[in-house]
């Protein structure tokens, strides 16, 4: 049956169809705006600087036409205040093209900013470009040719750095455990910042709250220590404070270093921050200032630092040529590898670095720190950019300055190094550390430390740059080094008189007592022996090739032993052994 609801003749549902009629009965609900214009303009600003409060606060966006995160903070606000205009406006149009036009007249002044900065943003970026400022970008960093062998002299043992970044950790986590008044309310931060302190290679790191609730219950106090962890003595000091540290990058709240800096310094950008002392041992914030010098947002460099005293909060901005002589971390290695790719890379322009490739270099995956004078310079092997595991040369860069300099040095890349020194006592399954590079009879050679499955030092080993092939091995760095100096020898890199260890070189203890023990091994082709005393829990070794009174030493007899103080390992390095001494009554170790 069909049904004509418009005839007037049928009167079942009245004189209009139902379906009308139900629209009809539900007329459009009208909008209307909250209070006066004057009024909802005041609402908006209120809540967009309430956003814009609680985001500062919480980001810390640096204040910087230069910074990304400026451009995010500034659209967000606009954002909001956008919708906010909306909203209080009583969302007022018909259909899609009527509420558009709406939010256009009534965001008018949002959307303008909004695409301002976007066409800054773009047009910023375009002008920084690498295919445009390939040369720019190549002169970051400014590369000069260096001498190896007259630069970066021979240090003696007790310079040698002998612990890597984890060594450290696990020595100062262990530390810390020792100590009964700090271990259950604080932790070890993983800083461990590398510097020289008081003429010797340290690493230092300040402690850590546990929890939230341990920093409710000790903030009023600060930290009460930091760590300084002797790279070459292997030991840590505890150095405790009378003023707490107050201002870390753990904290909360207005004394977070970030926030502190950044409510401090709104305009200026920042690297992340390196915790070191004084040579008074006061603790600092070394805070890097960043600027962007190709465009807007490339080429970024460093041109200052501020020094934020950790216990005071006391702050003080330096530029570069001005920072104190014992800051050593202002340059990061991140900011120096960045800028050495740069020019290894643009070195014939940007065409070249993709077709061609003539002379393009890059820097190696790793890098190390190496004491030299009073500053600390950062180390990287430079490679084609053609991996072949193998390195054309290297840099050293100060940290302090950006001072860099290229040794021309054709050899293994440090992974192959290491790869080498893993090899030479394979049965043992050790794994090597990165390398440090190390000046020995003026050849450049890598030396790195043999760890165990639990992370301890067992060995050390010395690989030359130029022949890998050139492995020594040894419980101590003494042992490495004198048979690390034979097998140069051996090859005829040195001559006989640069081969033994001079113990002006070195700081020279002696023990008296007698042997309880011997014991021997063959290492590289020569065998070692290990004595005991009776007058300590110490073994001492060495080759019968350096001290051959060991072939005819028994048990029993008395000795007087000359050993390297600086000496580390699971052994002392003998230097010179003398048969036959009368033993006190109570032996004691004299230094000379």
């Amino acid at each position: 049956m069909n049904i004509n609801w418009n005839d007037p003749n049928f009167e079942g549902f009245g004189d209009q169809n139902p379906f009308t009629a139900k629209k009809a009965s539900r007329p459009k609900k009208e909008r209307k705006a909250i209070g006066t214009p004057f009024g909802r303009t005041m609402i908006n600003l209120l809540v967009t600087l309430v956003f814009g409060a609680v985001y500062f606060y919480v980001v810390l966006p640096p204040i910087n036409l230069k910074a990304q995160e400026f451009y995010v903070f500034v659209i967000l606000l606009c954002a909001v205040y956008a919708f906010c205009a909306v909203l209080t406006s009583g969302f007022q149009g018909t259909g899609v093209k009527g509420y558009f036009g709406f939010v256009k007249k009534q965001c008018k002044i949002p959307l303008l900013i909004t695409v301002a900065l976007l066409l800054t943003a773009l047009v910023g970026s375009i002008i920084g470009w690498q295919v445009f400022r390939a040369g720019s970008y190549r002169d970051l960093l400014e590369v000069n040719t260096g001498d190896f062998a007259a630069e970066v002299e021979e240090i003696s043992f007790d310079q040698i750095p002998m612990l890597d970044a984890d060594s450290a950790m696990k020595l100062g986590n262990r530390k810390l455990g020792e100590l009964a008044d700090m271990v259950s309310q604080f932790e070890v931060a993983d800083d461990y910042t590398q510097i020289n302190y008081k003429g010797r290679p340290v690493r230092v790191t300040p402690l850590r709250y546990g929890d939230l609730i341990k920093w409710l219950n000790n903030r009023s106090k600060g930290l009460p220590a930091y760590l300084i962890i002797d790279m070459v003595k292997q030991n840590v000091e505890v150095v405790r404070l009378q003023n707490g540290i107050r201002y870390t990058t753990a904290e909360h709240f207005s004394r977070n270093l970030y926030r502190y800096l950044r409510f401090h310094y709104p305009l200026y950008m920042f690297d992340e921050p390196a915790f070191e002392i004084d040579e008074e041992g006061n603790p600092y914030w070394v805070c890097p200032r960043i600027t962007k010098t190709i465009g807007l947002f490339g080429g970024m460099d460093i041109n200052g630092a501020v020094l934020v005293n950790a216990v005071t909060g006391e702050c003080q901005y330096y530029d570069v040529a001005d920072v104190p002589e014992w800051v050593d971390h202002v340059f990061t290695a991140g900011l120096i590898l960045r800028q050495y790719d740069y020019h290894g890379t643009y070195v014939n322009g940007f065409l070249n670095s993709i077709f061609g490739q003539r002379d393009v270099t890059v820097t190696t995956d790793g890098y190390n720190y190496l004491a030299v004078g009073d500053d600390v310079y950062m180390y990287t092997g430079i490679t084609s950019v053609v991996s072949d595991e193998s390195n054309i040369g290297f840099i050293l860069s100060n940290q302090r300055t950006k001072e860099t300099r290229f040794y021309s040095c054709a050899g293994a890349e440090e992974f192959s190094a290491m790869d080498s020194a893993e090899g030479q006592v394979q049965q043992m399954h050790y794994d090597a550390t990165f390398p440090l590079l190390l000046n020995i009879s003026d050849h450049p050679t890598y030396f790195m430390a043999l760890k165990d499955a639990a992370g301890l030092v067992k060995m050390y080993a010395m690989v030359n740059v130029s022949q890998y092939q050139i492995v020594a091995t040894g419980a101590t760095v003494a042992d490495c080094e004198s048979n690390y100096r034979q097998m140069l020898f051996n090859n005829g890199l040195i001559d006989r008189q640069d081969t033994d260890v001079k113990p002006g070189d070195l700081t020279m203890d002696q023990v008296t007592g007698v042997v309880t023990d011997i014991r021997s091994a063959v290492m590289n082709g020569n065998t070692v022996y290990y004595v005991k005393l009776d007058s300590g829990e110490a073994w001492f070794s060495g080759s019968a090739a350096d001290v051959p009174q060991l072939v005819l030493l028994n048990v029993g007899d008395q000795v007087r032993i000359t050993y390297p103080a600086s000496a580390g390992g699971i052994a002392q390095s003998i230097y010179s052994l003398e048969v036959g001494i009368p033993v006190p009554t109570d032996p004691t170790i004299v230094s000379r």
